[in-house]
C-alpha cells in the first residue's frame, strides 16, 4: 500500500505530524507497536485486588510545561492549538499553585508567574541578582529554535554569569531531569527552551491526566482523515538502490511512502535502516518511578507544592546511578495539588529517582522483585520527609523500571531523553527519513508535539500552505 508519509510511533510527537499532514489532505498512517497511544507519555491500569476495579496511572506526564492563559498569543502553546486546531478549553488545564527546588538549608520557589523566582532569587541570592537577570536577559534574546545551533554547555553559561555555584546547581536541577540527555549538563538551546517551559511560562495539569490530550490527539486524526495501526510494529525501514527510503516492512507488509517521520528514537531508527555504520550514541539518562496511591489526599498543610525537585547534597548528581537507583535526588509530584480544592478522595504521590539500566538488566526475577522493593521502601522514606503530619494508609503501589520503559518504547538502554546526538532538522543520513521528537530537539509534551508540527511542515508539506 503506497501513502503520502509514514509516521512511525504514535507518542505526542507522531500523533501531531499525523494531524498536520492529513489536514492537508496527505495520506498518512500512524504506525504503533502497541496498543495504545501516548509513548512515554501514557497511561495504563492495574486490577485493584483488595478493593476489586481498575486503578488507571498515567506514565510521564509529571506536568504539562508551556503553561499560558486563554487567549495569549506568540508562546509555544497557543503555537501548538493553531497548528493543529485545537481549542484551549479541551485542554481542561489546572494551573500549578507552585513547585519548589529543595536543597539542603536553602529552597526556591516558582510557579506560572515569573516574579516569583525573581523574587526568591533577590530574597535568598541577593548577591547574584545582577547575574541572575543577566541570564534572563540571554535566555531572552537566545533563538533555541534556530535549527543551525551548534551544541553549547550550559553551565559554561552559567558560570560566565553566576559566580554562586548553590544558585547555578538550584537553576538548572529542574531543566535537567525534565529533559536532558547529557550527564551533568545540557546544550545551551535546549536549556534555553526548558527555562522558558518551566520558569517563564510554567505547569499545568488536564483534568482527566495525560487521557485528555491523547483522546484529543487521536480524535483529530480521525476527523482529518489520518490512518492509525496498533500492534504495528515496523521489522525494517526499506531502502532503494541509491540508499534512499522508501516504505516500512511491517509484519510481512510492506508500506510505501517518499516521505518517513519516525518518533522512536535516533539510534532505534537507525537500526531499523541496518545501516549499522551510522551510529548516534545511546543516551545513558534512565530512571524508575514509585506510585503511591493512599486512603486520602495529601493536605496542604503537610505539601502544598505540586512539584518538588529535591536534592539531598549541595551539587546536583545527573548521571546514572552508581547502585541500581539513586535516592539522594528526586521529582515528587503530587497531582492532586492542581486541583487542591478537592479535598475528598483518595490521594496520589509519584517518585521518581534516576537509575542504571545495566545493573536493572543483570538482575533475575527474584531479585528484580526485591530491588523494586527497596526502590519502594526509600520513596517511602521520603514521602514522610515531605508530608510532615500525613498518616494516610497507602492502598496501591506500583513502581516501572528502566526495563519497563526499554519493553514499552522500543527505547534503546531505558532512555527516556534520548541520544545525545540530535538532529535539530529532522534530517538523517538516509535521503526520505527524518526524526521527529526528543531526538530532533524539542523537549516536552508540548515540544514533542511542536516538533512532530514542525518536522511535519519541513519536510511534508513544504510547498503546500505549510
Amino acid at each position: 500500500m503506497r501513502y503520502d508519509a509514514i509516521v512511525i510511533g504514535a507518542g505526542m510527537s507522531g500523533l501531531a505530524a499525523g494531524i498536520r499532514l492529513a489536514m492537508f489532505d496527505k495520506k498518512v498512517v500512524v504506525l504503533e507497536k502497541h496498543s495504545i497511544p501516548g509513548g512515554l507519555n501514557s497511561y495504563y491500569q492495574r486490577r485493584n485486588f483488595d478493593r476489586g476495579g481498575i486503578r488507571q496511572f498515567d506514565v510521564g506526564l509529571h506536568a504539562l510545561t508551556n503553561f499560558i492563559k486563554k487567549g495569549e498569543k506568540g508562546k509555544p502553546f497557543s503555537k501548538l492549538l493553531k497548528q493543529l486546531r485545537l481549542s484551549y478549553d479541551d485542554f481542561k488545564l489546572c494551573p500549578q499553585t507552585h513547585s519548589k527546588i529543595s536543597f539542603p538549608g536553602m529552597e526556591l520557589k516558582f510557579s506560572n508567574d515569573f516574579e516569583l523566582l525573581q523574587n526568591e532569587v533577590y530574597e535568598k541570592f541577593p548577591h547574584q541578582i545582577d547575574a541572575f537577570n543577566k541570564l534572563v536577559d540571554k535566555v531572552r534574546t537566545f533563538d533555541e529554535l534556530n535549527l543551525n545551533q551548534g551544541y553549547s554547555s550550559s553551565r559554561e553559561v552559567l558560570k560566565q554569569l553566576i559566580s554562586d555555584e548553590l544558585l547555578v546547581e538550584m537553576l538548572l536541577c529542574p531543566l535537567l531531569i525534565y529533559g536532558s540527555a547529557w550527564e551533568d549538563d545540557m546544550d545551551f538551546a535546549q536549556f534555553v527552551i526548558m527555562f522558558k517551559s518551566l520558569y517563564f511560562e510554567g505547569f499545568s495539569r488536564p483534568e482527566g491526566g495525560v487521557r485528555t490530550i491523547i483522546s484529543l490527539l487521536m480524535k483529530k486524526l480521525e476527523d482529518a482523515g489520518g490512518e492509525i495501526r496498533f500492534k504495528a510494529a515496523v521489522n525494517e525501514i526499506l531502502t532503494n538502490d541509491q540508499g534512499a527510503a522508501v516504505g516500512v516492512n511491517v509484519g510481512g507488509e510492506v508500506l510505501e511512502a517518499p516521505v518517513i517521520l519516525s518518533s522512536i528514537g535516533y539510534p532505534e531508527t537507525v537500526k531499523l535502516t541496518q545501516k549499522m555504520e551510522i551510529a548516534p550514541r545511546v543516551g545513558a539518562m534512565t530512571f524508575l518511578e514509585s506510585i503511591f496511591v493512599f486512603d486520602k489526599k495529601i493536605p496542604q498543610s503537610s505539601n502544598d507544592s505540586t512539584i518538588v525537585f529535591y536534592n539531598n547534597a549541595p551539587e546536583y548528581a545527573y548521571r546514572p546511578a552508581k547502585n541500581y537507583f539513586d535516592a539522594t535526588s528526586a521529582v515528587v509530584c503530587f497531582p492532586d495539588n492542581y486541583e487542591a480544592h478537592k479535598t475528598e478522595g483518595e490521594g496520589t504521590i509519584r517518585i521518581t529517582y534516576m537509575a542504571n539500566y545495566h545493573q536493572w538488566r543483570e538482575l533475575g526475577r527474584t531479585d528484580y522483585d526485591e530491588m523494586k522493593d527497596k526502590v519502594s521502601a526509600s520513596a517511602l522514606e521520603l514521602v514522610q520527609k515531605l508530608t510532615p503530619g500525613f498518616d494516610g494508609k497507602l492502598l496501591f503501589k506500583d513502581i516501572f523500571s528502566p526495563m519497563t520503559i526499554e519493553r514499552y518504547t522500543w527505547h534503546l538502554n531505558g532512555t527516556v531523553y534520548g541520544s545525545i546526538d540530535k538532529t535539530r532538522d529532522g534530517r538523517t543520513p538516509v535521503k526520505n527519513l527524518f526524526i521527529i521528537g526528543t531526538d530532533q530537539g524539542f523537549l516536552g509534551i508540548v515540544g514533542s508535539m511542536l516538533s512532530g508540527i514542525s518536522m511535519a511542515n519541513l519536510h511534508g508539506l513544504m510547498g503546500a500552505d505549510a
